[in-house]
């Protein structure tokens, strides 16, 4: 065997000491290390709590202030007549963010709240990067974006619930319905007139963990109106229209029901959108169809020939004298085509309303006792409630019985709607009762508590509907109107092949001491079928501009693509000839 020389020149292998291989080493080096990580956290938590400890409580009060307080008890949803959702109660969360907590970089955590949140990165960034924790994020997340950054497990994020009042109609039915505010107090509409029939009778358990156990709907009962969402959509959008086309100052359509005063569709502008409305002036929360008056003017006719067909003092072929203006006492009243016209001499009932004849009317109203007009007044309602559920409801004004009675120009003026003033919604219930056959209903807009088969639980009460005309008088007055659509100043809100009873009105509007100015408010009220009278629509047009501005240009033509949706919505099948 032959073996190579040793290397003189190369060392013998290095030993490894053996204090360096020990397991007692060993252990006191792990035992070291976790000693100075010990410390670190110790040091950290003095930080927090001695030197940022004040800060931090000042940040956490902030945060607790910001969300929004919460109501103990959910409210029961609203909905549509067709079951279509109004309003509910529904969890959201509130996102806030801690970067001291990360376990990813704030650039990567960034991103992806960017992502999922749809906020800027750069600005997440920037504030990561300023703040250690507390970060308000977003607000008003919904369950399913909660979800997704649940699945993420991403450390040193806070999802804070929130139970909140949802209008997933958005603006359409806003001054009906109203809106709670973010300490969960009703302040319009239903939502405040109605609230002991929307609450919860829940026991008095904590929030946040007894909120799932609060959102679902406790008893299955449910809050009707009469309204059909699908004709409020057509009437919310041809009024805004109108509204937009002749910059006027606010508008209002409303369609009712004669047979038993339910509304179908109230429609006003402006409106605003119930989730934001913090965005929103502060008149718009007002529901002026029925916490504002106005003199109805022209459209007030057809219910004072009723009284005078009531009371025996006309009959409909009989002919009164226009002579187109007149002095009573140290008052001018005239037609207002007095200057193209002149007067018109013997016209019969149905050509005083055709022409919208003021001096007719005014002879028409003479013949009534001026006492007994008031009490007419008084009978048919004005300046007693309708009875509609919404709050705020203004009463009609009159003059006292003895300034009525005493003063012949106040009986003149009433003759043509002017003198008194009343809601939109009561000239309305004084239409239906010409188109229902002499009834006085009251107009609703709730149907009641309902479960989920539609059965009422719990409906309002509503007095008995009061006779005021007999139904030979309301068709009469009916058939009147129906001549002025088909040949008289209403002859843009013709529908074809259905017959349609309307008047137009364009009234002076008086300011609050009295005094009439420039601006007008327009209205046209249609009865439709007239061979089977059931809805009245009614739209009113606060102060359009342009010369051309009346009831019979604004308003008709309004009514009439209603009106158009409503023959079909409902199924009012096309009119016979008579």
């Amino acid at each position: 065997m032959v073996t190579q020389p040793s290397n003189p020149f190369q060392r013998p292998p290095a030993r490894r000491p053996r204090h360096l291989a020990s397991p007692r080493f060993r252990l006191v080096t792990v035992w070291a290390f976790l000693v100075l990580v010990m410390l670190g956290l110790s040091a950290r938590l003095i930080r927090l709590q001695l030197v940022m400890g004040d800060q931090l409580k000042v940040q956490a009060q902030e945060q607790r202030q910001s969300l929004p307080q919460v109501p103990r008890a959910s409210r029961r949803p609203i909905i549509d007549r067709q079951a279509n959702v109004l309003a509910v109660d529904r969890v959201v969360y509130t996102i806030y963010a801690h970067p001291m907590l990360f376990s990813r970089s704030r650039e990567e955590m960034a991103a992806t709240l960017g992502n999922v949140l749809n906020r800027s990165q750069d600005t997440l960034l920037q504030r990561f990067q300023e703040q250690e924790t507390g970060i308000q994020v977003a607000v008003d997340v919904s369950e399913e974006l909660a979800e997704r950054l649940r699945n993420l497990r991403l450390d040193g994020l806070d999802l804070l619930p929130s139970q909140q009042r949802f209008y997933p109609q958005q603006a359409l039915m806003s001054q009906l319905v109203g809106y709670i505010n973010l300490e969960g107090e009703p302040q319009a509409g239903l939502e405040y007139a109605l609230q002991d029939q929307l609450l919860y009778d829940l026991e008095d358990v904590p929030f946040p963990n007894s909120l799932q156990q609060q959102q679902p709907n406790r008893d299955d009962l449910r809050l009707q109106l009469t309204l059909d969402s699908r004709l409020q959509r057509v009437a919310q959008r041809n009024l805004d229209a109108t509204v937009r086309r002749y910059s006027a100052k606010q508008g209002a359509l409303i369609v009712m029901d004669s047979r038993d005063g339910a509304i179908l569709s109230l429609a006003v502008t402006p409106t605003y959108d119930p989730n934001r409305y913090y965005e929103a002036n502060v008149e718009q929360f007002k529901n002026w169809v029925v916490s504002d008056l106005y003199e109805p003017g022209s459209t007030f006719k057809p219910i004072n020939v009723a009284i005078a067909l009531e009371e025996g003092l006309i009959v409909p072929d009989e002919y009164i004298y226009d002579e187109g203006k007149l002095e009573y006492d140290q008052w001018t009243i005239q037609n207002v085509d007095y200057k193209a016209v002149g007067g018109r001499g013997s016209i019969n009932i149905t050509d005083v309303l055709r022409h919208s004849s003021n001096v007719g009317m005014v002879h028409i109203m003479e013949r009534l006792k001026r006492s007994d007009y008031y009490s007419w007044l008084e009978k048919m309602g004005l300046g007693s409630s309708t009875g509609i559920e919404l709050p705020a409801e203004a009463l009609a004004q009159l003059k006292s019985r003895s300034q009525f009675v005493n003063n012949p120009v106040e009986a003149a003026t009433t003759a043509f709607g002017q003198g008194f003033s009343l809601n939109p919604i009561q000239l309305a219930q004084l239409h239906s009762a010409l188109a229902n056959g002499g009834q006085l209903v009251s107009p609703h807009v709730v149907r009641g508590l309902v479960d989920p088969e539609g059965n009422l639980a719990w409906q309002p009460q509503r007095p008995d509907g009061k006779k005021l005309f007999s139904k030979e008088t309301t068709q009469t007055v009916v058939k009147m109107m129906e001549a002025v659509v088909e040949s008289g100043s209403g002859q843009p809100a013709q529908v074809a092949n259905y017959r349609l009873g309307g008047k137009t009105g364009t009234a002076q509007k008086a300011n609050e001491y009295g005094e009439y100015g420039d601006g007008r408010l327009v209205s046209f009220v249609g009865i439709l079928p007239v061979e089977n009278p059931r809805y009245v629509v009614l739209a009113v047009i606060d102060e359009p501009l342009g010369e051309d501005s009346y009831g019979s240009t604004v308003a008709a033509p309004l009514v009439k693509s209603v009106v158009e949706s409503l023959v079909v919505m409902a199924g009012v099948p096309p009119s016979t000839a008579e």
